[in-house]
Order: structure tokens, then sequence, then C-alpha cells
């Protein structure tokens, strides 16, 4: 029996926001110092680091789970099954509906409740439930989708990957930049075929000593904003390092369990966080195996489209399979490496036969 991706589907959203929206705004240090720079020099130094030259916003009357369901209806018609026959929905995002101009997260009920409800299905027997997992939730939520099946849970599940981070962010911080909003959807199924297809092996880590505040909640960086909202903070420097060192071996771990070798993977798809640092993690991954790292192995969507947490891998996938990111292609027989990082700290990974 082989465990595969057999329809993906991505809710990019249409509001196109350029880096030149940010050269108004006053940022700030962490310790609330302004920053004395011009804004197209802040602008100029945070493209040559992350790449980002644009992301995408959802629109105002829009939510997580709205961007959700268009991606999941986009999977279910990719994979040709009935939704009735799904046998759980597992939706990965980190602060749930954000409604425009508020300050409140709204969970209840689930976001993987709403995407059933608004997707009329009516099963019972599909349980739907949401993960949090921080950027790699999405990857999270296909391993935990592939444990399902293989203890008998059921043979079709819907995982989702979807955020709205424009709603999170402060805007006298830079590295609010970074962050955008997106949806990525796929449906994992159990087939039975007698060449060994679908996910091949999968790892999992979370590093918590030092690290599980790298990523965190906090008050805006300029000091007299309001003290009752909350934004997202990164320590930057600290979760590049922590990247470098750590999700090589875990990318490594994972494509060894598989029992193949380096030379047989054909594309990296990786978490689009930050591209000078995706660039570094894919070098050292494979320096790993003592060989060179292979041109074309790594695309990126990250320029355009930014950082959508746990939407950028599903999304990054979707629009490979259906031959949208130039210079970029997937044949059967391909296996390919899905990997993320985020907060928690945490990591995984997945080895996957086309």
């Amino acid at each position: 029996m082989n465990l595969e991706i057999t329809g993906t589907g991505s809710c990019i959203p249409e509001l196109q926001v350029p880096n030149q929206n940010f050269s108004g705004n006053e940022f700030y240090t962490r310790e609330g110092e302004r920053i004395n720079q011009e804004g197209e020099e802040i602008i100029r130094k945070f493209q040559e680091i992350t790449g980002i030259r644009e992301r995408r916003y959802a629109r105002p009357d829009q939510q997580t789970s709205d961007l959700a369901t268009i991606a999941a209806q986009r999977a279910i018609d990719d994979a040709g099954i009935d939704p009735e026959t799904l046998d759980g929905i597992i939706f990965a995002h980190n602060f749930g509906n954000i409604p425009q101009g508020k300050i409140q997260s709204d969970i209840l009920p689930s976001l993987a409740t709403r995407v059933k409800h608004d997707l009329k299905i009516k099963n019972p027997n599909c349980i739907a439930f949401d993960i949090l997992y921080g950027c790699p939730g999405w990857v999270q939520a296909v391993i935990l989708a592939y444990n399902y099946i293989l203890a008998g849970q059921g043979k079709h599940y819907l995982v989702i990957g979807a955020e709205t981070l424009s709603r999170k962010l402060d805007p006298h911080d830079r590295d609010s930049m970074i962050f955008s909003d997106g949806a990525g959807a796929a449906v994992v199924e159990a087939i039975d075929k007698d060449l060994k297809k679908g996910i091949l092996s999968t790892a999992s880590q979370t590093f918590t000593e030092d690290e599980a505040y790298y990523l965190n909640y906090g008050e805006s960086n300029k000091q007299d904003v309001g003290h009752d909202t909350r934004y997202i903070k990164m320590q930057g420097q600290k979760i590049y390092q922590f990247a470098l060192t750590h999700v090589p071996a875990a990318m490594k771990l994972c494509l060894d369990r598989s029992g193949l070798s380096i030379d047989q993977v054909k594309k990296v798809l990786i978490h689009q966080a930050n591209e000078k640092m995706d660039e570094a993690i894919i070098k050292r991954f494979f320096r790993l195996y003592r060989t060179p790292e292979p041109e074309g192995i790594m695309p990126m969507s990250i320029h355009l489209l930014g950082n959508s947490s746990v939407a950028t891998v599903p999304t990054l996938l979707d629009l490979l399979r259906r031959g949208e990111l130039e210079g970029h292609e997937l044949n059967e027989g391909d296996v390919i490496l899905l990997a993320s990082v985020g907060a928690g700290m945490s990591i995984n990974a997945i080895t996957y036969r086309i």
C-alpha cells in the first residue's frame, strides 16, 4: 500500500503588496529605539537578505478559513474524489481566523470544522481538527495523516495549511515585511500499487531548551503603541543559526530512513522563509553527503508570495505540480524532499516519490 498525495490546491490572495508600500513606515528595534535609516535603504537591505519583492494579503472580507476552503476544494477536484469519502480534515495554522481590524483570534469552532461545513460534507465519520506546529504545521499534518492511515484509521485525508499573517504584524518591526497570507491543501490517500511511491519516510523534531521562544507573541517595537495588542516577534539571527545547524541534519535523517541516496533527490521543497537562509540550508544539506548542490534543486516562490507560514510548502508543491514554476517540473518516479522549520522550534521532513 502506498500513501500518496493525489490532489493539491492553493489559494494565493489577489492583493499584491510590493516592498515600496513599507517605505513610509517608522521602524524601531526590539529595544524600542528608532531606526534612523531612509525607508528605501531599509527595503533594499531587506530584499537583499530575504529575496522578497512583494507578498500577498487577503481581502478584508476574507478569513483564514475562507482561503483554506478555496484551496481545499481545488485539491478535492484535482484528486477527483467524493468529499464524503474523506476520513478526516487536518488544518494547520497558528492564529485562527482574525477579522480585519480586530485583535482577537477566533478558533471556536476549529477551522477544520468550518472548512468541513463550508464544503458541505455531511459524513460524521470525517473527523475535523486543527494543529498548531508553527510554520512546519502543514508538513506535520501530512505526517499525521500518514500515521492515521497506517494505523488503520481511514484511507483519505484532506490536509490544509492556511494563514492570514497580515492581521498579526507590527508595522514598526522590519520583520513584518517577511510575512504574508495564503492557503495550500492536499489529499493524502492510500493506494494499492506494487511499485513503491508516495511517502517513503518522515522525520520530526522539536527543540525547546534555549530555542522555545525564538518566535513568540510580543508588544510593538514602538513603545507608545497600545499594550493590549500582541504581534508576531522573532529573533531573526538566532533562527537563522538554528536553521543552518539543525535543518540539514533533520533532512538527512529523513532521507537516510528512506534508504535512498542523495543523487536520487530531484527537488527539495523547503519552507519559504528567507531566500538566503534556504540557500544556506540546501548547501549544508548536500555538504553532509560530500556532494555539490545540483543546479535547480530548490524551487522558490518567496520572491512574489512572501512567507505565508504553513501555506508555503503546499502552495509551492501545487505550483510545481501544475507546471507554474518556470524552469522546474516533476515527472513520474522523481524523488522530492519536503522540509520545514519554524516556531517551537520545530523541524520536519518527508521523502516522497512522485
